[in-house]
């Protein structure tokens, strides 16, 4: 199933464009591809190349985590349609727990289980670092002096880039004169490593071994790998922006013989996509014009109608005024547009004039779908827009696609088992206690547990709704698709098992409108997986009637916020609907004051989630537009 990206509007025309040219802005080279799956698939077959081209063994260093997973799946595709072997390959990880679990908590085993166990690679070719118990500090010093002999000049090396530009346990500060060594791993890394280990930090390894930059540096060629929008600014960092030891895979600028693979969201900051005429002749669509005039006005500090010809001429834009010009026009016509965007009815406005409204005022009332991928993404991502089609007497439903289950304090179950009690309506107080006192570190949770985790999530999310006048019973879905229920933080893939349940509410209610998160740096991948699952949906109802007046409009909030030159609505918030939409994200109280998985952002959600609507709404004016208390944006998919 294919990964979702946001169809291209305008850009770069980087056809036969000259490489120096395209990378001018770059340090390291970054090869841009439509998703991961292509990146991947791309980098797989280079890999093949190298190892088919080299007489004897080829020693091939590999990253652990996520992100080289992709590559392990196509490297195995390869395999199987009898395009290379492994028989010669030595593959080298670059780091592991110290000492390393013993059971499926390993940072290697994602090498084993998608790639070693499935191609023809000698066991005695594959090199880890691990010590499966604590030695004396002579022992380890030895075995990592032999191991860093081992790995040095690699013919390749393969890496994945952290969020924070870490590159194996190498973070902030590291040397790059470090070798293989055993070290302490920072709170910050066991914080984002504890997702692996049911999110108990307690239960993270504090220590790990991992191959020192200059190890790395040995290494013949080196490429890097990242995906996904949350590592676009470490991508930029990396690639444009000088050497920093805070941002350790910037060191490795210093290889002559590197690149970068990524995709369009992880390639997102870069500056071929932020300002792609600073590089190269560009297709001027009216969105993509948008783009322009929104970064001019960023740069000279100035609304869209006080832009200037010379101000055009002195940022790069001089094609932009020859194929677009004059300058004046493009400013009236960007600030029509942005105008235009901006509408108090997300559901369209009865007997009203709707040529330049984002929303056709008919059918009127539309029968409306809000997919929210957790329990409470509705409210957070788009609550004041859900006030406005609720209040403006639209069918609005919400289908909450995943129970939510995991993200449940045990403390909360207590609280609410305890509650119960108190009102007299059954003591089982100390059966769920004892459920809750059998857990086991590692292991996903008793079903009887996520069970009530489930419960309580729904009732949060159906009071939410209430608040906003609708009925809790008929308007409330809850899908609990199968590929959340795993009792675990890492969940299963996402089959048709998952598509026929969104299928099934899509023809019950026949929406006219559907809202997606289109947050896709969630660090969880939740959000991705729902937003595809309900696309293919879609795409295997295409043909149904009622899908021809239907249209897709794409949210985010809870972890980031839509770029203005790509935003097709602007619903503008009143000083009281913000307060209204804070209170219904106060009902989930279980995710409320300490948030279960919060990523970087240490936050509550409502406070991102306003500072977010709010910073949008000063960007409007900022731009010339009237000034609004907040704003939630949208993109239009089709």
């Amino acid at each position: 199933m294919k990964k979702f990206t946001l169809p291209k509007d305008g850009g770069l025309i980087d056809s036969g464009l000259p490489y120096g040219i395209k990378h001018a802005f770059e340090r390291i080279p970054a090869h841009i591809f439509e998703d991961e799956e292509a990146a991947s698939s791309r980098l797989a077959h280079r890999i093949v190349e190298q190892i088919n081209s080299k007489n004897g063994t080829f020693r091939l260093g590999l990253t652990t985590g996520s992100s080289p997973v992709s590559l392990y799946r196509e490297l195995v595709k390869c395999h199987k349609a009898g395009e290379v072997s492994f028989r010669d390959v030595e593959i080298y990880s670059i780091d592991e727990y110290y000492p390393a679990p013993t059971d499926s908590h390993g940072r290697n085993r994602r090498l084993y289980d998608e790639l070693v166990s499935k191609v023809d690679i000698r066991p005695e070719n594959v090199h880890v670092p691990k010590l499966t118990e604590i030695h004396d500090t002579t022992y380890v010093t030895e075995f990592c002096a032999m191991y860093d002999e081992k790995a040095k000049n690699l013919d390749l090396l393969v890496m994945g880039v952290g969020e924070k530009g870490q590159i194996g346990f190498n973070e902030a500060g590291a040397s790059d004169k470090s070798r293989t060594r055993t070290l302490l791993l920072p709170y910050a890394s066991r914080k984002r490593q504890a997702k692996n280990f049911a999110g108990s930090i307690s239960d993270t390894p504090d220590k790990a071994i991992a191959m020192g930059i200059s190890t790395m540096l040995s290494a013949k060629k080196i490429y890097l790998i990242a995906w996904g929008e949350d590592k676009a600014a470490v991508v930029k960092k990396v690639v444009e922006e000088a050497i920093d030891p805070s941002c350790p895979a910037s060191l490795l600028q210093k290889h002559e013989n590197i690149s970068f693979y990524v995709e369009e969201n992880s390639a997102s900051l870069l500056t071929r996509n932020v300002a792609p005429w600073l590089v190269g002749p560009c297709e001027w669509t009216p969105k993509f014009i948008r783009k322009a005039v929104v970064w001019l006005c960023e740069q000279v500090h100035k609304p869209i109608l006080k832009l200037t010809q010379g101000d055009y001429l002195a940022n790069g834009l001089g094609e932009l005024l020859e194929q677009k010009g004059p300058y004046d026009l493009i400013n009236i016509n960007v600030f029509n547009d942005f105008q235009h965007t901006i509408s108090g009815w997300p559901g369209g406005k009865p007997n009203a004039d709707d040529s330049t409204r984002p929303v056709p005022s008919y059918p009127f009332p539309k029968r409306v779908v809000i997919f929210s991928p957790h329990p409470d993404d509705d409210v957070i991502s788009m609550g004041g827009t859900f006030i406005r089609l609720a209040e403006q007497g639209h069918d609005v439903h919400v289908a909450y696609e995943t129970s939510g289950n995991v993200a449940v304090h045990d403390d909360v179950v207590l609280q609410h088992m305890d509650t119960a009690r108190e009102l007299g309506f059954g003591d089982r107080f100390d059966e769920v206690k004892a459920i809750i006192a059998s857990k086991k570190p590692g292991e996903p949770e008793p079903r009887a547990l996520l069970n009530l985790k489930g419960a309580i999530r729904r009732a949060e999310a159906k009071s939410a709704v209430r608040s906003f006048g609708l009925n809790d019973e008929t308007n409330t879905h809850f899908l609990n698709l199968p590929f959340y229920e795993t009792g675990g933080i890492k969940k299963g893939e996402r089959t048709q098992a998952d598509i026929d349940i969104i299928v099934d509410l899509l023809q019950k209610v026949q929406p006219h409108q559907i809202y997606l998160a289109g947050d896709l740096a969630d660090p969880h991948g939740t959000h991705r997986v729902c937003t595809e699952a309900v696309l293919e949906a879609l795409n295997q109802l295409q043909g149904e009637a009622w899908l021809k007046e239907c249209h897709v409009w794409l949210y985010r909030g809870a972890w980031m916020e839509w770029e203005l030159g790509k935003v097709d609505m602007a619903v503008p918030l009143s000083p009281d609907e913000v307060i209204k939409k804070r209170h219904a994200i106060y009902r989930h109280l279980s995710q409320k004051d300490i948030v279960p998985f919060p990523g970087e952002d240490p936050r509550e959600f409502w406070q991102r989630a306003e500072e977010r609507t709010q910073n949008t709404a000063r960007l409007y004016n900022e731009l010339g537009m009237a000034e609004y208390q907040a704003i939630e944006v949208f993109v239009r998919l089709f």
